[in-house]
């Protein structure tokens, strides 16, 4: 069963650069697993106490796995998997930044 997983750009030390690498599993948990086999230290970056990191979203054909049974979401052969690091931060206030005043002229 082959599944595509997309790698993003701050764990493809771990895949020697690639963007997307082949892998497979039943559900996710086991397409994981796999992973660190082919690629050693993936896991402990995506896994944490038996789930998801909080910062990490893990996507089957677009939707979010937190909605779909988490690492038990099931995958078939044909299916992709994008892993995406969580983006926060931001400029304080609302995002107002400090461009505020220039655009409140």
């Amino acid at each position: 069963m082959a599944i595509e997983v997309r790698i993003p750009t701050i764990l493809r030390t771990y895949t020697d650069g690639e963007r997307a690498v082949q892998s497979e599993g039943a559900t996710v948990a086991e397409l994981v697993e796999n992973l660190e086999a082919a690629h050693t230290g993936i896991k402990e970056r995506l896994v944490e106490d038996g789930s998801v990191r909080r910062f990490v979203n893990v996507y089957v054909n677009d939707e979010d796995i937190r909605f779909t049974g988490g690492l038990e979401t099931a995958v078939s052969d044909g299916d992709t998997v994008v892993i995406l690091p969580a983006v926060a931060g931001g400029a304080p206030g609302g995002g107002a930044g400090p461009w505020a005043a220039d655009r409140a002229q």
